[in-house]
């Protein structure tokens, strides 16, 4: 299973959010990630309108976190980001396409190991992935 890369960058811009603790601006996330300001603008709008996030604009404006790091829990966060977690065709009653389907084993311990990832998921906030918190605001030079 791999994460689209709309959600590694949400999940990279809330880390550099959260570690800011001030307002933070999207050419200051762009710039530590060396990624596309461009992309990052479209991130950060749907972010907000998750009510994940706050944005202030203007000259004084810039990017918050809405809510509580403690409280974001990071599947909460993934299925809201994420467009759909089917990992074969047939996770996709209008994709199904294969002709074993209906005896096929391979289905239900792909079905498994997506529960075993999103119990993991269940179990870790926002705050949690930060608790090396000083090495990581080195790394991205706050």
């Amino acid at each position: 299973m791999q994460l689209t890369q709309f959600t590694d960058y949400s999940l990279r811009a809330l880390i550099f959010i959260t570690l800011k603790q001030q307002t933070c601006t999207i050419t200051e996330i762009a710039q530590a990630y060396g990624i596309s300001q461009h992309h990052l603008t479209k991130i950060i709008h749907n972010l907000s309108k998750l009510g994940i996030i706050k944005t202030v604009r203007g000259r004084n404006g810039g990017i918050s976190l809405a809510v509580d790091a403690q409280s974001l829990n990071l599947k909460t966060l993934i299925l809201q980001l994420e467009p759909h977690f089917d990992i074969v065709p047939c996770f996709n009653v209008k994709k199904q396409n294969c002709c074993i389907a209906p005896s096929c084993k391979l289905k239900r311990v792909l079905h498994d190991a997506q529960r075993a990832f999103f119990k993991v998921l269940e179990q870790v906030t926002l705050a949690d992935v930060l608790e090396n918190k000083q090495d990581l605001q080195g790394l991205l030079g706050l």
